[in-house]
């Protein structure tokens, strides 16, 4: 099974005077740590809500200093369970990013690629083939190795 895993980050930035610079700042220092191992892991803003349920900007500022509410998304392959690939990509995450809280959000579990392909054998079957006897019903880049092979 593969998973989409979604895991909040909070981390934190100096010398900041706005929650804009904060963020920014915030993406880019995420990014220097987790590349050029985690490059593939996706980095957006995080969101938070009040305990009322009022929607707050990602970033906290205090004394030119603030906390920054990041979403990294990662995809983790050939994991048996969802707790399994919320597990992985905690720990490839966490290695990277020391001394930031890490908490995950949600374990999404992606399409299974064997039913992807068995749909498209059913469909390459159904739509029959074309003179040459490809089924795809394209003309094939690479000719047949009877093609080739003249006799003489």
């Amino acid at each position: 099974m593969d998973c989409r895993v979604v895991v909040e980050a909070a981390v934190p930035v100096y010398d900041v005077e706005t929650e804009d610079e904060a963020i920014r700042i915030a993406i880019s220092k995420t990014g220097d740590m987790l590349n050029p191992d985690l490059n593939y892991v996706e980095i957006e803003m995080g969101s938070r809500t009040s305990p009322s349920g009022e929607t707050m900007p990602p970033a906290f500022i205090a004394a030119d200093e603030a906390l920054v509410a990041l979403e990294l998304e990662m995809r983790v392959f050939n994991v048996e369970r969802e707790e399994h690939a919320a597990r992985i990509a905690r720990k490839e995450i966490g290695t990277r990013l020391q001394n930031i809280p890490l908490k995950i959000l949600r374990v999404d579990p992606l399409p299974d690629e064997s039913e992807d392909e068995t749909a498209q054998e059913s469909t390459a079957e159904s739509g029959g083939s074309n003179e040459d006897g490809n089924e795809s019903g394209e003309d094939d880049l690479i000719p047949e190795f009877e093609d080739l092979v003249e006799d003489n």
